[in-house]
């Protein structure tokens, strides 16, 4: 958490646009790598905000990271 707080705000973004962009121009296990590496992010924020989220936000994030995954396991077996 602290490195995270050092680190200028763009990057992170610049991050999440990167494997964003892997995903979805690559093909095969590269493209799901880089967007199960996404979700992994994804899930750690949704953990680390988790206590204040209300019902609704819980499952929008479980949501997100279902489609997310499943986007991602698609890609790596060739179906989208």
């Amino acid at each position: 958490m602290v490195f995270l707080h050092r680190m200028p705000r763009w990057v992170l973004l610049v991050a999440v646009f990167v494997l964003l962009v892997i995903g979805m121009a690559g093909s095969g296990w590269v493209a799901a790598a880089g967007l199960l590496v996404l979700a992994v992010a994804l899930a750690w924020f949704a953990y680390l905000n988790w206590p204040a989220l209300d019902g609704s936000g819980r499952i929008l994030r479980i949501v997100a990271l279902a489609i997310l995954v499943g986007f991602a396991l698609g890609r790596g077996i060739g179906r989208f």
